[in-house]
């Protein structure tokens, strides 16, 4: 995919001024609330890491359809979730401080595991292997700068 203005300027700023807004409905307390009970972010977590991808490869398996669809689905199932996910649950007027925690959580786990994942995927239904690799601290340092940082400057 081609880098443009749109890309990789105006959508992360676009993304970062939601967070920041959507920041501005949370107070300290609530994310004080999930360190008194993590219950929810390791479940949410270990749903969005372990347990989607396990269903993305499971319909891969299951329904008929052709290897490189079948790739596509278990990609979009190893991918997390990121900002405009956060802005669904706000608009739903779920827990905002949940959702961006989860965020957090499982972007930065995913650094780690998309690769693994995608290889294996790769090797299964195309019988390739590609090096695939993401740059864990630009990564890392968008994670922040889109949705920690304007989440927590507003609170």
């Amino acid at each position: 995919m081609q880098s443009n203005l749109f890309t990789t300027v105006l959508l992360p700023l676009a993304l970062a001024i939601v967070m920041l807004g959507m920041g501005l409905s949370l107070v300290p307390e609530d994310f004080k609330r999930i360190t008194r009970y993590p219950k929810a972010v390791v479940i949410g977590t270990m749903c969005q890491v372990v347990l989607l991808p396990l269903i993305g490869l499971l319909i891969a398996f299951v329904v008929p359809m052709e290897r490189a669809l079948a790739v596509g689905l278990v990609v979009l199932a190893v991918c997390p979730g990121g900002p405009s996910s956060n802005l669904m649950t706000y608009l739903a007027k779920g827990d905002v401080a949940l959702s961006v925690t989860l965020t957090a959580l499982s972007s930065i786990i995913t650094v780690f595991t998309i690769p693994i994942l995608i290889n294996l995927t790769l090797q299964h239904f195309l019988e390739e292997s590609a090096a695939i690799s993401l740059p864990i601290g630009q990564t890392m340092l968008q994670i922040f700068l889109i949705t920690l940082l304007p989440t927590a400057i507003s609170i």
